[in-house]
């Protein structure tokens, strides 16, 4: 049997859900510290939540993408509550990875079937018929739930300050509301952790990438699978909220977020039968944590014991599988294969 051991999680955010809740599985003394008063309230609140494992990846990382799919169907088994909607989704016009088993071309006839309230029509589209989205402060409260279930504690309006390390170990963190002590410290704060590895002479090379959700009342449920295409890319978060993700280009007035979110707006009011009745509810901007070359960094600092990071773009897809994967390292103090092209070293800088 595993030693069990004191973990501290900074984030409560998908990541850290997803971190804390596969730890806790594995019968570990988790403790969940985030700033805010509430979970997911910084990217994960603003994300499109789209479990998208078929774009074009470096070779070394695609069995990472290729096992998403089937770690939320486990994941469904193990949680009875979790609400994933297996709609698929449907493309045209833009950038497909057509190589992938689960993607197929479609007619138009057969794209009439799948979306009835579109007013136009290409003549065929691709379908990635078992890609899947979920709601995804919903998914991350349900995960914190059951890692409190499990014995987690959950510490919010608590905010890290410092890292303390002792000699060549890190073992605890100074927060807002007192010092708290750690055998492990998984950052999961996203585009916040380079400030918070800084002090202890880390570099990790990420930046926030900003992204565009734009929030509309729908009348009824005018989208039944997820649409990406040249004019938009949407999807029904509930029958009567839709939501749009939008690319960021600048803050200028014509390219700006509230432009940007508006002409996506007209754009599924254009496009969609019962469009006309959409009511703009909220446009905001979230900040995804860029890794220098767009993959995940995961694994214990080489150089700090009891450091472990966990940062990536595309959380809501890969956070399952790599937090499971991660939690075996931890616990069981072993290397997974599966993520040896994730380590931070690999960028060689101050490591």
């Amino acid at each position: 049997m595993s030693k069990k051991r004191k973990i501290v999680i900074v984030g409560a955010g998908f990541v850290g859900a997803t971190m804390a809740y596969y730890l806790s599985m594995r019968n570990q003394d988790v403790a969940v510290i985030e700033s805010n008063e509430a979970v997911a309230c910084e990217v994960t609140e603003k994300s499109f939540a789209w479990i998208n494992p078929s774009g074009r990846v470096l070779q070394h990382f695609r069995h990472l993408y290729d096992a998403t799919l089937a770690e939320y169907r486990e994941l469904e088994k193990e949680l009875p509550d979790l609400k994933v909607n297996w709609h698929g989704a449907l493309i045209w016009d833009v950038l497909a990875n057509i190589e992938r088993p689960h993607i197929k071309k479609i007619n138009r006839q057969q794209l009439m079937e799948l979306e009835p309230n579109l007013k136009e029509y290409p003549e065929e589209a691709l379908f990635a018929f078992d890609e899947a989205a979920v709601d995804p402060v919903w998914t991350t409260k349900l995960l914190l739930k059951k890692a409190a279930e499990n014995g987690a504690t959950l510490l919010f309006n608590t905010k890290v300050s410092l890292i303390k390390q002792e000699g060549d170990k890190a073992v605890g963190v100074h927060t807002s509301n007192g010092f708290i002590e750690a055998d492990v410290i998984v950052l999961a704060a996203g585009a916040a952790v380079p400030e918070l590895c800084k002090p202890l002479g880390v570099e990790v090379p990420v930046a926030p990438s900003p992204c565009i959700i734009v929030r509309m009342k729908s009348p009824a449920k005018l989208i039944r699978t997820l649409i990406s295409n040249s004019r938009f890319e949407a999807r029904q978060l509930t029958d009567d909220i839709l939501i749009a993700a939008e690319d960021y280009i600048d803050e200028s007035e014509e390219n700006g977020p509230e432009a940007i979110a508006k002409r996506a707006f007209e754009a599924l009011r254009q496009d969609l039968s019962g469009g006309e009745h959409l009511q703009l509810e909220s446009i905001q901007v979230g900040m995804r944590p860029m890794p220098a070359d767009g993959y995940p960094i995961v694994g214990f600092h080489d150089g700090i014991k009891g450091l472990y990071l966990s940062v990536m773009h595309s959380a809501i897809t890969l956070a399952p599988v790599i937090s499971r994967l991660a939690a075996n390292e931890i616990v069981d103090q072993v290397q997974m294969k599966e993520l040896e092209g994730c380590r931070l070293s690999r960028f060689a800088i101050n490591q």
